[in-house]
């Protein structure tokens, strides 16, 4: 959810408050799933607090932890058909393929742009349109690098569809990697999501593939950064 800005003219606060929002407004907030994953290692930290070395060491993982499941705010685009990237990461693939089977969008290729995320990105996904939810699909498979092209096709997934406002289907996939073990997909069929909404989470590196309509205009770039709900990868016809 992006911030609201402060109105023109509004004097400067020096209260504590206002130091209060400035250390939220830097430090990103986490997201609820890593919440076990971070007070597991503080827990350790308390409990192992006279020897050093334990204590050091489990801050640290509970630091690591935190930075891993951080949420930043983004404000996404509001311009008419524009697609934004679902994840924070390096863009592998620019071409096209066949979508997932579950989500029956028939067997000629479609546009596509595949994202890869490492252990350093953030690893929440985000709507990249805004739509109605028509299906969630969990798909168990193998555990191979995220940024092997055969990935899309073997690796363990969980493929949502988006039906747009405009009458566009919108498909975008969360990939398992070679260290990811768990996908998380809060959306549900029959949910209306906007653009750039968090919808879930892949644990500890992941690919997410995203599936556009005959006719889009892809703007990604093979090797290009993006940054999740903000950075434009396509427009739709």
């Amino acid at each position: 959810m992006a911030r609201k800005p402060t109105p023109p003219g509004t004097p400067q606060s020096t209260s504590v408050g206002h130091i209060v929002d400035l250390v939220r407004g830097a430090v990103p907030p986490l997201h609820p799933a890593g919440l076990p994953f971070v007070l597991a290692p503080l827990g350790v930290a308390v409990l192992g607090r006279k020897r050093k070395w334990v204590r050091r060491g489990a801050l640290t993982s509970a630091a690591a932890c935190a930075a891993f499941f951080r949420h930043p705010h983004r404000v996404p685009p509001n311009r008419v058909g524009v697609v934004v990237a679902p994840a924070d990461g390096e863009v592998a693939l620019v071409d096209s393929a066949v979508p997932p089977s579950e989500l029956d969008m028939g067997t000629e290729p479609l546009p596509r742009v595949s994202i890869f995320l490492s252990v350093l990105d953030v690893h929440v996904q985000r709507s990249p349109v805004g739509g109605e939810v028509t299906k969630v699909v969990h798909r168990p498979g193998q555990f191979l690098s995220a940024d092997l092209a055969d990935a899309s096709e073997v690796n363990e997934r969980n493929s949502m569809l988006l039906h747009t406002q405009g009458g566009h289907d919108v498909a975008v996939v969360q990939i398992a990697g070679l260290l990811a073990r768990r996908i998380v997909c809060d959306a549900k069929v029959g949910d209306t999501l906007p653009i750039g909404d968090t919808y879930g989470l892949i644990r500890f590196g992941s690919r997410v593939d995203t599936y556009f309509p005959a006719g889009t205009t892809l703007l990604a770039e093979r090797g290009q950064r993006t940054i999740g709900a903000e950075t434009v990868i396509a427009q739709l016809p």
